[in-house]
């Protein structure tokens, strides 16, 4: 026992001393790691993908051209101010409303709906968005990753010497040890996995703070917050929302978040000055002209996208407009954003004209907001004044002909009407923007319905098989396309084109195989519920 005891101790000690090095090399802004050795730019992205594709499949995803849009535009403005303003970001919504948000490999941002719901102001959004955004640009992800399978070879040898200087006792004692070692080394691991999250975590709060001040919002927003959220568990209990199991907020946490916003605030003379110059000539493409630092946060558009979010993450539209119901039961004057949430649970309910009565002053006092002229165009279509909506839509494409979420709308109700003409036109209006969004699966899906309508069945087939793909069903779209390839009335080019897909979907579904999981095949993967534990 005491050979044993001995082995114990040195073993330990030894792991014990190298933990504060792992913790302290966390705490300097990531220069250039070895954990790009473990995974590159491109395979991160390529799995944030895939990733993508199966939060599709299980419906998790909330997607929605003027959301998205709008999540896009507050995330891009402060990655072009970040550390690594050149990584492309992906921002995107997911269906839940409990409180939470993550990054991911490739810069892949979430945010569930709940926590734009519970954010007061736009500056918390961009908050907990240059929070994430830091954990991306510092990789912390993958830099996990890569200390967990530092760390746990050395505890793993450890663990094996203590075990076979058990076995090797005659004592009664020496099952004990060995379980002793096991449990020693499991919670080793663990702490070590512990002390690495919670330095990230302090990182992102510096490194976000900064950004979200070069970045014209309020950098008191992150402390705030993280204010308000821990004041929630104390009425809640155990209900603890899923961002403060993720991000373990303490009253140190916060403190020290106001102090490093008010020292920032102290150095620049107050917040930093709005100025029309340009961000950065170096930026990449996907970063666009609209990140001027020349308009601050928008409290108008940010109440009307948290309306949008609370209609379209309700359980269903009746859900929704029972929501609206009580809130104008209670007496309360609404404001214009509610107002334009009611209208669409309207909408979405079949009332038509009550949702015009409700968006007819909303849309000629703010003939500048995009959003009130969809929603008015679509109440018009709804309520049977297909002139007026035909105008109404011309008018908006006119000025944004490549806008998304206005193409994709007129198309829906272009496709509802049927006809070849209607296809015809669908097609037209999609087609450029197709061209700059070829990842969108609604937007793909919508082509093929319009594709249909106009009698091109053989470009229908593609874009629905291309939907199938983005949306998590590889195999279901590389048999859509080896059918579509053995049609005769498809040309030299649109063949090519399928050849070149047909490559490059096959090793995704083959692996895919590899793992057990085909296409509509849920049992051999993961619940959506775990699913989602996952990604945070």
């Amino acid at each position: 026992m005491p050979r044993l005891a001995s082995c114990l101790f040195a073993c330990l000690t030894c792991l014990a001393a190298g933990a504060p090095l792992a913790q302290d090399r966390t705490q300097l802004p990531e220069i250039g790691s070895s954990a790009a050795q473990l995974i590159s730019p491109a395979q991160e992205r390529a799995y944030a993908r895939q990733m993508l594709g199966e939060m599709r499949r299980y419906g998790l995803l909330l997607e929605d051209p003027l959301l998205s849009d709008w999540l896009q535009s507050i995330g891009h403005r402060i990655a072009a101010r970040s550390d690594r303003p050149e990584q492309p970001f992906t921002f995107f919504f997911v269906r839940s409303r409990d409180i939470n948000a993550f990054a991911t490999l490739g810069g892949y941002i979430g945010m569930n709906a709940g926590l734009v719901l519970t954010a007061e102001t736009e500056d918390e959004v961009a908050a907990v968005l240059a929070h994430e955004v830091a954990h991306a640009t510092q990789r912390h992800i993958v830099r996990s990753v890569e200390s967990a399978q530092r760390d746990s070879l050395p505890i793993l040898l450890g663990m094996l010497g203590v075990l076979a200087a058990a076995s090797a006792s005659d004592s009664n004692s020496a099952g004990d040890a060995s379980q002793a070692a096991i449990a020693g080394g499991l919670a080793l691991m663990q702490q070590r996995q512990i002390n690495y999250t919670r330095s990230n975590e302090h990182e992102a709060d510096r490194v976000g703070i900064q950004t979200l001040a070069r970045s014209g919002y309020d950098p008191l927003a992150m402390a705030s917050f993280f204010g308000r959220m821990q004041r929630a568990t104390r009425s809640q209990g155990d209900g603890m929302p899923d961002f403060l199991r993720t991000h373990p907020v303490t009253t140190t946490r916060i403190s020290e978040a106001k102090d490093r916003a008010e020292e920032l605030g102290k150095r620049a003379g107050g917040l930093p000055a709005l100025t029309d110059e340009p961000i950065n000539p170096a930026l990449p493409g996907h970063v666009h002209e609209s990140l001027s630092l020349a308009h601050g946060p928008d409290p108008l558009g940010f109440a009307l996208a948290r309306e949008r979010l609370r209609v379209l993450s309700a359980q269903s539209p009746t859900e929704a407009l029972a929501e609206y119901r009580r809130r104008e039961r209670a007496g309360d004057e609404l404001t214009e954003a509610e107002r334009y949430g009611y209208a669409l649970t309207l909408l979405r309910t079949g009332k038509a004209e009550r949702a015009l009565a409700l968006l007819d002053p909303l849309q000629a006092k703010h003939d500048d907001r995009f959003w009130f002229d969809l929603a008015w165009a679509e109440a018009l279509e709804r309520n049977g004044q297909r002139a007026e909506a035909d105008a109404a839509f011309g008018r908006m494409l006119d000025r944004q002909p490549r806008n998304r979420a206005i193409a994709m709308s007129y198309a829906g109700v272009l496709a509802e009407r049927g006809t070849r003409e209607a296809g015809l036109a669908a097609q037209a209006v999609l087609r450029p923007v197709l061209s700059e969004s070829p990842y969108d699966p609604s937007l793909q899906e919508s082509f093929g319905r319009a594709c249909e309508l106009a009698g091109d069945l053989p470009r229908a087939a593609e874009a629905f098989a291309e939907a199938a793909f983005l949306s998590g069903r590889a195999e279901d779209a590389l048999n859509q396309l080896q059918r579509l390839k053995q049609r005769e009335d498809i040309d030299y080019v649109q063949r090519a084109r399928i050849d070149a897909r047909i490559a490059e979907m096959t090793p995704i579904v083959l692996e895919l195989r590899e793992r057990g999981i085909r296409a509509g095949d849920r049992s051999r993967s993961m619940a959506p519920g775990a699913a989602a534990r996952t990604l945070r």
